[in-house]
């Protein structure tokens, strides 16, 4: 699998290479280390490089200073939680694939969790303009439909009159996942010692 095309393919024409996906027997670890690492890192080091940018209160910002060292450590731990979360949600995905008349298949939810999340590392890139991050939250409203796509596809063998139940519960799990890590790192960022 090389990279570039299957981003092109997953924010382009994402029902066709939902198909090309399900047919290819990529080992969890190479899924890993090469897609969800390299696109990972992008929206940390936009924040870190951004944040070194504009070290001072931007005006009609809330926009903290950063020191080097602090957001250095936020973009670490973001990287982290990020690849965290997409682990546990794959988890989570593939023990709730039967109550949805669904196979469970940890490669295939592994799958679903790593590649929805593409739009959302690619518009990460914005992050070097502190404020923009708000069009990160749209590319995540993107991935959204990328799993959907990718439950329809389909890449658990869930039934078409299952899938929004799946997508509905799948949504809430990763949602949850993503406001407790946003808070372990705001606290970590801001009151721990770093």
């Amino acid at each position: 699998m090389e990279l570039l095309p299957r981003v092109r393919g997953l924010l382009l024409k994402p029902k066709d290479e939902w198909l090309k996906i399900k047919a290819e027997p990529t080992p969890i670890a190479e899924l890993f280390t090469s897609y969800a690492m390299i696109l990972a890192a992008v929206p940390p080091a936009a924040q870190f490089a951004g944040r070194l940018l504009f070290r001072s209160e931007i005006p009609f910002s809330k926009a903290p200073v950063w020191s080097f060292g602090r957001a250095l450590t936020s973009a670490i731990l973001s990287y982290i939680f990020s690849l965290a979360i997409v682990y546990l949600f794959a988890v989570i995905v593939d023990a709730l694939a039967p109550n949805f008349a669904s196979a469970r298949s940890l490669p295939n939810a592994m799958k679903l969790a790593v590649y929805s999340m593409t739009p959302v590392w690619v518009a990460g890139v914005v992050y070097l303009i502190p404020g923009l991050g708000i069009l990160v939250l749209l590319a995540g409203v993107y991935g959204l439909y990328l799993l959907y796509e990718g439950l329809r596809a389909p890449m658990m063998g869930t039934p078409k009159d299952r899938v929004m139940g799946f997508l509905v519960v799948s949504i809430i799990v990763v949602v949850a996942l993503f406001v407790v890590a946003w808070l372990l790192l705001f606290v970590l960022s801001f009151h721990g010692r770093v």
